[in-house]
């Protein structure tokens, strides 16, 4: 009985010791598992790190809204599709701006801003010729970095309200003052008018990298900038013209008697005046006295009227260039009627110029690929006299140059009013002239 007992009492001492043994083995295991790394695939994840706001959030949003606006036009832009491009949600985007309209204002303010704050670095220099130079050259680099945000400034500023409106244009007169200051100690025979007018015709060229998308690397596009701005400040103008000659209107005379015809010079005077995305069939119908529903019997839509005052311009583009040449026996001549017919059509027509460098983006995806197709069919005629002229300009140089000079017309056009005198046609004459024409390689 004696054995039995102990016996018993060995197994149990045993059962005890294994159960202390292997309790001591399955805590080690345990320790293990929360100090190394979960390899199962069942095993739970890290917690993820917080993502923080980023602090330049609010200047990355005006950034995209900037471009987005410039490029497809304040109202076909959405807030949601800008907070898309940046990677917020849209209620997101909105604890920053409470609406559309102030995103664009902040967008508008920004773009002008920039170029304002790229002139600060010339301030250290006192030579006025370095101090000019210095401030272009800033200028083209951030035009050139920010090329695709020109537009907002450029044309999409009609939408907005008329403080904002006319704070930008203080933006730009600052902007002028700064170009005009180091000019008029360079050139102190200049007068205002002129000092204005160089100042005005120089931002333009700068500007016009925005309008463009002519392939080129960025130290190129600065060089061929830099090239026609100094082709601006250095220019001797013709005298200006004592008193601004009355303007008469786009259109005067008989009326015409097509109902089409009527329709299209109404749609160019409303789409002027309104901005495309503001005009109506109702205003435009009334205002060629026709109601709404008739005006359906010669349009089907706002947008194809927009198209048809595009065809209309490409024509009247197409018969001045075709006269130019005709009157002309050489290519130089050409070249020469060819500027002296495209600031005289322009000046008669200005509505028609701002609509046409202004509402391309509206018109139907497949007008504005046939219409984008006439347009560098015109580029290219000029392009073809200035390298037959100068056969050392390499081709995508002259098309740069024609670009700066057709806008320049619409930009010094709009600081004179669209003044219809002589001397005034004459001066803008000689500036798209030295655009053209002047600093090329010799041949």
């Amino acid at each position: 009985m004696g054995v039995l007992f102990r016996c018993v009492r060995i197994v149990v001492n045993l059962l005890r010791d294994w159960h202390t043994v292997n309790k001591g083995r399955i805590e080690w295991k345990e320790a293990q598992v929360t100090t190394q790394p979960q390899t199962s695939d069942d095993a739970a994840a890290p917690p993820a790190p917080t993502r923080r706001r980023p602090r330049d959030r609010k200047a990355q949003i005006v950034k995209v809204a900037a471009r987005a606006f410039s490029e497809r036009g304040y109202h076909s832009v959405g807030v949601d599709e800008i907070a898309a491009e940046v990677g917020i949600s849209g209620p997101a985007l909105y604890r920053h701006f409470p609406n559309k309209y102030a995103l664009f204002v902040a967008a508008a303010d920004e773009s002008v801003l920039a170029l304002i704050r790229a002139t600060d670095c010339a301030e250290p220099y006192k030579d006025p010729r370095e101090q000019l130079e210095a401030r272009i050259t800033e200028l083209i680099s951030i035009t050139i970095e920010n090329r695709r945000f020109g537009g907002i400034y450029r044309w999409e500023g009609r939408y907005l309200e008329e403080p904002d409106r006319e704070r930008i244009g203080a933006y730009f007169t600052e902007l002028n003052r700064r170009l005009i200051e180091p000019l008029r100690a360079l050139r102190p025979d200049l007068v205002d008018q002129d000092l204005s007018m160089l100042a005005a015709a120089t931002l333009s060229v700068i500007a016009s990298i925005t309008v463009h998308r002519i392939a080129l690397p960025a130290s190129r596009i600065e060089a061929l900038t830099r090239n026609l701005a100094q082709n601006v400040v250095t220019i001797d103008l013709p005298p200006p013209p004592n008193e601004p000659t009355t303007q008469p209107t786009e259109r005067s005379g008989l009326t015409m008697n097509s109902k089409r015809e009527m329709l299209i010079l109404a749609a160019l005077d409303i789409f002027h005046d309104n901005g495309y995305h503001d005009s109506n069939i109702e205003d435009i119908g009334a205002a060629a006295g026709i109601n709404a529903s008739s005006v359906y019997r010669y349009f089907a839509s706002k947008a194809e009227l927009l198209a048809a005052v595009y065809y209309r311009a490409n024509d009247r583009l197409a018969m001045a260039t075709s006269e130019a040449l005709g009157a002309s026996a050489t290519p130089d001549e050409a070249l020469g009627k060819l500027v002296e017919r495209y600031v005289s059509l322009s000046f008669a027509a200005p509505k028609q110029l701002a609509v046409y460098f202004a509402e391309f983006g509206n018109l139907p995806a497949s007008e504005r690929s046939v219409l984008r197709s006439l347009q560098r069919q015109h580029i290219e005629e000029w392009v073809h006299l200035l390298t037959t002229v100068y056969p050392a300009t390499p081709a995508v140089d002259a098309r740069f140059r024609v670009h700066a000079a057709l806008g320049m017309v619409l930009d010094v056009g709009r600081l004179i009013r669209f003044d219809r005198s002589t001397q005034s046609h004459d001066r803008v004459c000689a500036l798209m002239r030295n655009v053209l024409f002047e600093g090329h390689e010799s041949s």
